[in-house]
Parts: C-alpha cells; structure tokens; sequence
C-alpha cells in the first residue's frame, strides 16, 4: 500500500456537487493499493500514519501523533499512487490492485482507522473525486507499506 499523508488544517472530497468526506484538523490520506497487498499491509499502513509524530508540542516541535491531537483522517482512494511512469508519456497501472481487491482493502483501511478510534471520513471509491485542503505547514509524506522509500 502506498499513502500519501497531508497534516491539514481542514479538508474535503466532493463527488458531483455532495460533499462525501470532511475533516478539520488532522490528516488527509491519498490511498493506493497494490495487487499483492492484504491484511498485514493495512494494519502496518494504519499504525504507521496515526502514529506518526507530525504534529506539533506546546514547545513547537513535531512530537505528537494525530492519537495525541485527537485529529480527524479523511481517506481517499487513489490508485494513481501506483502509475509507473518510467518508460514512454502514459502511466501504467499494472501493479495496482483490481477495483474489486482495491475497494475492499480500502473500506477495510477505513474500518481499520475508525476502529483506533480517530474520527474517520472518506471519498467514494472509483469516483471523481474534488478533494480541497488547507496543507498545515506545509507537511506531506510519502509511505510505502513495501517500503520503498
């Protein structure tokens, strides 16, 4: 599994004209899946972003975690996050896992947040999505579950 991670201030995913997902502080999570992914990779991804001390101490230093803060996390599917763009002008999605495995490693990613109990909202898989965002800091972070950087 792949994330993007945005510390924001306030963020929002709209599908048409309805807001779907909409959180004030915490994290925007931007979630790729890979067609050899499963349960160990959602649980890693899930401790490695609501545990990440990214998030700032009365002293000014990033010492606390959204569990800390007691922020919010809105997610939202992206299978973007794994296009290879390493040969010719077209991404290619070979290493994506198909929409059926992605939805549900997905919905099992969100089940998995709100079960840490941290306020919990989302996009709508497979739609285009409007996702707007306030980037507090700015602070954004790449993970990899295979961890590859």
């Amino acid at each position: 599994m792949r994330a993007v991670v945005q510390r924001v201030s306030r963020a929002s995913v709209t599908v048409n004209t309805e807001i779907t997902g909409e959180i004030g502080p915490g994290l925007l999570t931007l979630l790729g899946v890979h067609r050899d992914d499963g349960e160990n990779e959602v649980k890693w991804l899930v401790d490695k972003i609501i545990n990440l001390r990214i998030f700032e101490d009365d002293a000014g230093k990033m010492n606390r975690s959204l569990l800390d803060t007691g922020g919010a996390m809105l997610i939202v599917s992206q299978f973007t996050l794994y296009g290879n763009c390493r040969k010719g002008r077209r991404p290619g999605y070979s290493t994506a896992a198909s929409p059926d495995k992605a939805d549900a490693l997905y919905q099992r990613f969100i089940s998995e947040v709100k079960q840490r109990n941290v306020t919990t909202a989302c996009g709508q898989f497979q739609a285009h999505m409007a996702v707007e965002l306030v980037n507090d800091g700015p602070v954004t972070l790449l993970l990899d579950s295979s961890k590859l950087f």
